[in-house]
């Protein structure tokens, strides 16, 4: 079997922004063809996880065990051409075991101080169980989220660009767990599901992982044409009636104001901020461009409500008892909320 064949020689600099949304246009089925070489199924999250790392944004993924959340990520790091780092967080989890230190070396001068990278410095950072180590460790993590930089010992360093964080959660085990708080939470701008797979999905999978090695991803960008894909997005027009839309559906979610919807009241102790409009948007026009079309609608908004807004809303005791789930709620605030 052959080995997969090296980058294009073009780089990113070289191409018009009109080639680039050409080139972003086959993107999705390119991805979907090399990835699916490895992963059976589970399309609608490699399509959301290609939304959020060509916004810039970074994901939380939630699903049982043994769902190849970790091999998913891994194949979408070597299809773009990123390094990969995995962190497995756990209650003994030190910051410094995520952002690096200082360690004494020896050298013709002496004994000098020099810093060790950790892990946190790679392209692609899978953050599993991000919910197993205490806040202290989080908000590390957290701080190169928001700030693509780590500061060791009064010292800040970048990080490699581009930088995505994609952190795993567990929805069945929680004893022993850190939650993250609602303001962490916000920081990611996708909370992605995945689910088991259809019964044929499954045989395929079986069938595929017990045969011998499977064939090589191909490498289909790199680092450097993912940022130029990001600056493309975000020029992506948009109207002022849909971007409208957005802010009335984020604002919509939030309880205790005028004119929100009555179940909003009644099940919703938390809604969605300003930066889930921004998500939407942004999530919306990247969409747009891997759909291969050229402005955003109302569709493409409500498409991105449900990973956007997963996150953001937190249903209240009274929801709970009535078995009322936080996709339900955002099922009804997009019947409710007219475009």
């Amino acid at each position: 079997m052959s080995a997969p064949p090296d980058l294009p020689p073009t780089s990113a600099s070289s191409l018009t922004e009109r080639q680039i949304v050409e080139l972003l246009s086959t993107a999705r089925q390119r991805i979907f063809a090399e990835v699916g070489k490895v992963i059976v199924g589970q399309k609608h999250v490699i399509d959301e996880m290609l939304i959020a790392l060509l916004s810039g944004g970074h994901c939380l993924i939630t699903g049982a065990p043994g769902l190849a959340k970790t091999l998913l990520i891994k194949t979408v790091a070597d299809v773009c051409h990123l390094s990969f780092q995995r962190i497995q967080f756990t209650p003994d989890l030190m910051p410094s075991d995520i952002t690096g230190t200082e360690i004494l070396e020896d050298s013709p001068e002496g004994r000098k101080l020099v810093f060790s990278q950790g892990p946190v410095f790679a392209n692609m950072i899978l953050a599993d169980e991000i919910n197993r180590t205490p806040p202290k460790t989080q908000a590390a993590l957290l701080e190169a989220m928001q700030e693509h930089q780590v500061t060791v010992n009064g010292k800040t360093m970048h990080l490699p660009e581009p930088f995505f964080v994609l952190a795993t959660q567990n929805p069945i085990e929680q004893e022993g767990t850190y939650p993250l708080p609602e303001a962490q939470l916000d920081r990611f701008m996708l909370n992605i599901v995945i689910d088991y797979l259809s019964e044929d999905d499954e045989v395929a999978v079986v069938t595929k992982t017990t045969a011998g090695k499977g064939e090589p991803v191909q490498r289909l960008f790199s680092g450097e044409e993912l940022l130029a894909f990001q600056q493309v997005v975000r020029k992506v027009p948009i109207a002022e009636d849909v971007a409208r839309y957005a802010v009335r559906l984020s604002a919509a979610s939030r309880p205790g104001r005028e004119g929100v919807p009555d179940f909003v009241n009644q099940w919703v102790s938390w809604g969605a901020g300003t930066r889930a409009s921004q998500n939407l948007v942004l999530g919306a026009k990247t969409r747009v461009l891997l759909h291969n079309r050229t402005h955003v609608t109302v569709e493409d908004i409500r498409a991105m409500a449900l990973p956007v807004f997963r996150h953001r809303i937190l249903v209240n005791y009274k929801a709970e008892a009535e078995g009322v789930t936080v996709e339900k709620v955002i099922g009804k605030l997009i019947e409710s909320v007219k475009s």
